[in-house]
This record gives C-alpha cells, sequence and structure tokens, in this order.
C-alpha cells in the first residue's frame, strides 16, 4: 500500500495531510453546501459519503449537495435515506433520492448541465464550502487527476472555499492523460473555445489545485458502481433500425456522408441500445462527443465503427467494465475526458453539428417533449445534458418506446404533462413503431406523422379523435387544443390505471 500510495500521492507537500473518511466528515456542518465529483455513477466520492452516513447516526444536520450528474448509492441513496441531504442537484437517477425528492423531503433543483458551472461561477450555487473530488492520482506540480468523470469537479475545485480529495488507490493509473481539463473564463471576458475537432485538446492533463484550500486526503479503494443499463430488446433494435434507415435517406439526399457527424447519445438504456445498432450496420469512420460514454461506446470502438469518442464520463456495466477497465490502455488514445461545461457547451454542439440522440417519456402530437416529470408531477431523473443538445445539435432526435405498462400508457398524448423541450426544438422522433421527421413542418402538419409513424395501434384512432374534436372546436387554430380534454389521459390513466378510454375513440 505505501508504495501504491506513493505513486499515487507524488506531491510532496500534500503527504502530511492524509487523514481518515471519520476526521475529513467531522469538518462536514449544518447548512454547508458541498460540490462532489461524480457523473452517471462515475468518478463520485465513496468513502467520505459513508463516514456522513455514520456520522448522521449521532448528529443531526443537514448539507446541499451539487454534482456533475447521477451519483451512486454512497450519495442518492444511503446519505439520502440518512436525512441528510436537504437540497440537491442537478441530476439524479437513484430510486432511493427519487422517492425523497418526490415526497418532499428533499428539494431538487434540475438544470440544464451545462449551465450548471456558470451558476457557480457567479455564485448563485453556493458559496461551496467544500469541493469533495474522486482522484486516480495527485501530480508532483499538484494537478489532481480525475477518475473516470470529470463533470463540474473543476469549478468546485476552483470556487470551493476547502478541497477534500479521495484519492482512490484501486483507480486505474491509466487515467492519467486521458483528461482535458479547460475552463473558460468569464462571460463577456472569455474567447471562443477553440475545439473545432472531437479529438482536439485544449487543456492540463489535471485539474490545478491550490494546495492551500486542500484540507485533507483520504484513501479510498472502492471502484464506481455498475451502469443500471439494461440490455437491448427486440423492440428497440427495431428503433435503431428506424434510426438507421432515417440516416440512409439523409445520405441519399447528400445531408451526410457514410462517417456522419459527431453523435451524441444520452444517458440510459433505451439511447444506449439504439446507438448499439450502428454496430452492424454499414456506418464506419464514426465519432462520438456526448457527455457520457456507456457500453454501446466501446462496442463500437471494438467493432472499428468508432475512430475516437469525447464525454465527460465513462459509466458502464459490470460486464463490459470489467473488459474494458482490464485492457483500457487499448482505448486511451480514442478517448479524452472533459468538464462538463465543455463536453455540454452549446457553441461546441453547434459548431460540431451533432447528431443528438435522446429519450423522451412522452411526445405529444405537435412534437414538444416531456423526458423528467412522470404524469407531469414526478421528478424522474431530470434534463440533465438532453436540451443542452437538443436545442443546438443539427439533428435533435428523441427516441421512445410507443407504449409503457403493459401498453396501459401511451408515449404519445394529446398534450405532454410536462415540458421540457419544445416542438422547436425537435426535430425527430423515433419509436418501435416508426419515425417522423418534423424538421420544416407546422403544428397541424406534424400530427400525422406522430400519430401514424410513432404511436402505438391501439391508440391511433383515440389520438385522431382528440385531433379532429380539437380542430372543429377551435375552427382550425395554429395548434388545436381542448384543453379541457387535453390531460384527460393522464387522469384517465390516474383514476382506472390505463391511458385507454373507448369513449374517446368514437
Amino acid at each position: 500500500m505505501e508504495e501504491k500510495l506513493a505513486k499515487k500521492l507524488r506531491n510532496e507537500q500534500l503527504r502530511s495531510k492524509v487523514v481518515s473518511a471519520d476526521e475529513a466528515a467531522s469538518w462536514i456542518k449544518d447548512g454547508m453546501v458541498l460540490g462532489m465529483s461524480g457523473f452517471t455513477r462515475a468518478g463520485d466520492v465513496k468513502v467520505v459519503p459513508l463516514a456522513l452516513v455514520e456520522k448522521a447516526k449521532k448528529e443531526n444536520f443537514k448539507v446541499d449537495v451539487y454534482t456533475g450528474a447521477s451519483l451512486g448509492p454512497e450519495v442518492d441513496q444511503y446519505l439520502a435515506e440518512a436525512g441528510v441531504i436537504r437540497k440537491r442537484g442537478p441530476f439524479q437517477a437513484d430510486a432511493g433520492i427519487r422517492n425523497k425528492i418526490n415526497s418532499g423531503d428533499i428539494t431538487f433543483v434540475d438544470a440544464h448541465l451545462s449551465h450548471n458551472a456558470e451558476l457557480v461561477r457567479q455564485g448563485i450555487i453556493g458559496p461551496i464550502d467544500f469541493a469533495i473530488i474522486e482522484a486516480a492520482a495527485i501530480t508532483e506540480d499538484g494537478l489532481l487527476i480525475p477518475t473516470t468523470s470529470v463533470g463540474n469537479s473543476p469549478i468546485f475545485v476552483q470556487e470551493a472555499d476547502q478541497i477534500i480529495i479521495e484519492l482512490n488507490v484501486a483507480q486505474l493509473d491509466e487515467l492519467e492523460g486521458v483528461h482535458d481539463i479547460f475552463v473558460p473564463g468569464l462571460q463577456g471576458q472569455r474567447d471562443p473555445i477553440p475545439l473545432q475537432n472531437v479529438s482536439d485538446r485544449l487543456g492540463t492533463i489535471g485539474i490545478p489545485l491550490d494546495l492551500n484550500k486542500v484540507k485533507g486526503i483520504v484513501i479510498s479503494d472502492i471502484l464506481d458502481a455498475p451502469s443500471t443499463i439494461v440490455p437491448a430488446d427486440e423492440e428497440t433494435d427495431i428503433m435503431a433500425n428506424h434510426l438507421l434507415n432515417f440516416l440512409r435517406e439523409e445520405i441519399k439526399v447528400g445531408r451526410l456522408t457514410t462517417s456522419l457527424r459527431p453523435i451524441q447519445s444520452g444517458v440510459g438504456s433505451v439511447a444506449n441500445a439504439v446507438l448499439l445498432g450502428f454496430k452492424d450496420s454499414e456506418f464506419e469512420n464514426l465519432e462520438v462527443y456526448s457527455e457520457v460514454l456507456q457500453d454501446a461506446v466501446f462496442e463500437l470502438i471494438d467493432a472499428g465503427k468508432v475512430n475516437f469518442a469525447s464525454a465527460t464520463s465513462i459509466t458502464l456495466s459490470e460486464e463490459v467494465g470489467n473488459r474494458v477497465y482490464g485492457n483500457f490502455e487499448k482505448y486511451t488514445d480514442k478517448l479524452v475526458l472533459r468538464p462538463q461545461e465543455i463536453s455540454n457547451q452549446p457553441e461546441i454542439i453547434r459548431r460540431l453539428g451533432l447528431i443528438s440522440v435522446n429519450t423522451a417519456l412522452e411526445v405529444d402530437i405537435y412534437g414538444n417533449v416531456n423526458s423528467t416529470h412522470v404524469s407531469g408531477t414526478k421528478m424522474m431523473n431530470g434534463i440533465g445534458g438532453s436540451g443542452d443538445f437538443a436545442r443546438n445539435a443539427r439533428l435533435g432526435i428523441f427516441v421512445t418506446k410507443s407504449y409503457a405498462k403493459g401498453g396501459n400508457i401511451s408515449s404519445i398524448v394529446p398534450m405532454v404533462s410536462h415540458v421540457d423541450h419544445t416542438e422547436h426544438d425537435v426535430d425527430v422522433i423515433v419509436t418501435e413503431q416508426g419515425v417522423a421527421d418534423l424538421r420544416g413542418l407546422a403544428p397541424r402538419e406534424r400530427v400525422g406523422l406522430i400519430i401514424d409513424n410513432c404511436a402505438h395501434p391501439e391508440y391511433r384512432e383515440q389520438l385522431w379523435k382528440y385531433f379532429n374534436d380539437a380542430n372543429e372546436a377551435t375552427g382550425g387554430h395554429h395548434t388545436p387544443h381542448v384543453l379541457e380534454k387535453a390531460l384527460s389521459w393522464h387522469v384517465n390513466y390516474a383514476k382506472n390505471g390505463t391511458m385507454k378510454n373507448p369513449a374517446l375513440s368514437k
């Protein structure tokens, strides 16, 4: 252990600051604001949160927790269930904290992931009392080498009053050199971000530390919790084929080539499964510019389809993680991990002309998308980076199965119960039923494509009935709605456990 620690902790000034997790936890007081590393269960701090859980058994205290995105169980389950978290942002994906949010026990601030660094920079989030950051190493000249994510760690380190580092001796030495840490200057004073290619590097291999702000270093050997994504199924395979056929048509008319444009794929099982469809396709020399690299990206690298991938996080299932991290040197020249204000930066997304694929919970007949709220009130995970990408991408594509809960919920509805992405940011809808290309269409022109191509057959007649009634009732308004009936599907589901209503099909 001493030899490994010496290799990981190479800055002499910091060697005297190694402390126990319990001592570090003792510094956290009621009402503090914490900035923690971690993005999609990757690169998150673990031993200090577990020590805070133990501390909560003896002492009542609450803190605000801001991160890059979702964290593993140490924070988003155990710390949440211990009653320690007062406010959480900007994204989560664990049932433990989700239940606390939806019961009102935890306040949740859902936000575009590209915006968080600016909110910290402006002091809207904060002041941050402690940045608690996982590191794979600390270099001789005081660079903190992140582990499997970068997220908001650079801005937390820059702006926090004090820093606690979790030095993870179980993380790979080969992670050093994968990161590219570039932090923009203040708004109004910054230059354009000079990234013109997916593989460009702009900054340093680690996060510069103010050594005087480092209060303690805690040793960890806990690896990231595996991703919870589930394998592709028959319906996601069909969705992938629909997407590939759409892209083939784009090539036929000259808008794309077989190398496409850089691809972004959102967090979650459906987006991962759809991306995996490229593996057996004719598309090649692909690039990925995304916020997270899931299983499918590494499958595509292994298949020789993806040449380079840029993101802020790597989150893998246990099986794929064992294979990738067991042979990580194979991938290091094909990867870069950046701060999320760069991976999700609208300026770069628009410059590169991304093809963006994200997941919807529900879509309405005019193309508005709900990606966060179940029945309009219960938070699922959060908007994440989907808004960053959809609004600025060359192609903003949303994928969803046409139904849920065994067919009792239609994912295509008259009016979404919560709007995350307005019709103006949604170019293409893909379900297992087909594709609706909404580009250049007025609201009334989109209706037929969405109902006939994307809705489940059991709900199409009901959807057409709603639209025809709305069109007649309004006399043909620009976006016909009958407000008394627009959310009746959701009301029917709440009352009767299904959106199916034979009376609405007549």
